[in-house]
């Protein structure tokens, strides 16, 4: 089943207000980092974000915002897509080779391959221009609640490490292992790994896994994640060639096996 992508518009949505706003504890210390070469967009995202709580970081080329969020990781980073010296694509592709920062993409193009290409190399949510900017608030809100939900320690103590073979999950550290090599993976990639191997040999379905990694308000389609799964053998056959615990069920959805 196809999900229909988020409509960015106000329509049926209620003003600001005190439920869009992040909770005081969640606000604290956010860094935002916005890249873009439209200045007036940055200011006015800039001007907005900061009206919210945040701490905001501007670049307008993706040459420039690419050491500064490298050595200085902020928590959420919004890229433009089309940018000079280098787009938001080459951008977040270097990133990837370090870095599983929470990315958001912010493009004008209205083409399905942006997200399927986006997607593919790591990108966690796309927003449409133009859109509001309270929109644009909710889905920072909830990729920032996707990222520290995958990595939350509870107040009664640690959530039990997953250790299935060769692999180790531990969600509160977000950290991935295979026969004791770390295995890189961003916040979407965690949650889809972590909903199946939490049950090995049960299959989940495409549905399952969006709800198991996405925010109830967020809608993507199916290919979405077939995308991250691609992404998530990729990345363990760069540890081990041999890796073949994921299965597709075609037709079905996923499985872990062990």
């Amino acid at each position: 089943m196809t999900r229909t992508m988020f409509e960015h518009t106000n329509g049926g949505r209620p003003a600001a207000g005190a439920e869009h706003k992040l909770a005081d504890k969640d606000r604290d210390m956010t860094t935002l980092a916005l890249v873009d070469d439209d200045e007036n967009i940055v200011a006015s995202l800039k001007m907005f974000f900061e009206a919210e709580g945040y701490q905001v970081r501007a670049y307008h080329d993706g040459e420039s915002a690419l050491p500064a969020l490298t050595d200085s990781p902020p928590d959420i980073a919004i890229l433009d897509i089309k940018m000079p010296k280098m787009d938001g694509m080459e951008l977040l592709r270097r990133l990837r080779q370090t870095s599983e920062l929470p990315v958001i993409f912010l493009t004008s193009k209205d083409e399905e391959i942006d997200e399927v290409i986006g997607f593919n190399i790591g990108a966690d949510d796309f927003v449409r221009k133009p859109c509001s900017n309270r929109l644009l608030a909710e889905r920072v809100k909830a990729v920032l609640r996707r990222s520290r939900g995958a990595s939350a320690v509870p107040e009664e103590g640690d959530v039990k490490a997953i250790v299935r073979g060769k692999l180790v999950l531990d969600p509160n550290r977000h950290a991935c292992t295979w026969d004791g090599k770390q295995v890189r993976l961003t916040v979407t990639e965690f949650l889809i790994l972590q909903a199946l191997a939490t049950r090995p040999g049960y299959v989940k379905s495409r549905d399952q896994l969006m709800d198991a990694a996405y925010d109830d308000q967020i809608y993507v389609d199916d290919r979405t994640i077939d995308s991250h799964i691609k992404r998530l053998r990729k990345k363990f056959r760069e540890v081990t060639d041999e890796f073949d615990a994921i299965e597709t069920l075609y037709g079905v959805g996923y499985r872990y096996t062990e």
